[in-house]
């Protein structure tokens, strides 16, 4: 019975990457990212869109699971020094 749960848990876990990896088109690609900087949005920028990253993502075809952001909420350039609370 242990050996049945281990192995619907093993199961419905592998199932959930699959979904995840579909829908962020992983398999489409035989890279995980575009190039450097599309690597260093996805760990760094991601959480102060500007309007350049932007660009950067439609110029260069990044992929991945788009978000929608208020164009009110974007920064132009994002500084933590000059702006720490960010």
């Amino acid at each position: 019975m242990k050996k049945i749960g281990i192995l619907l848990l093993i199961g419905l876990f592998l199932a959930g990457c699959g979904a995840a990896a579909k829908e962020s088109g992983y398999w489409e690609h035989s890279t995980m990212y575009k190039n450097w900087a599309h690597l260093g949005y996805s760990w760094f920028g991601y959480k102060n869109p500007t309007v350049e990253t932007g660009k950067k993502s439609a110029d260069q075809g990044w992929w991945g699971i788009p978000e929608e952001v208020e164009a009110s909420k974007l920064k132009s350039e994002h500084d933590p020094m000059r702006n720490p609370e960010e």
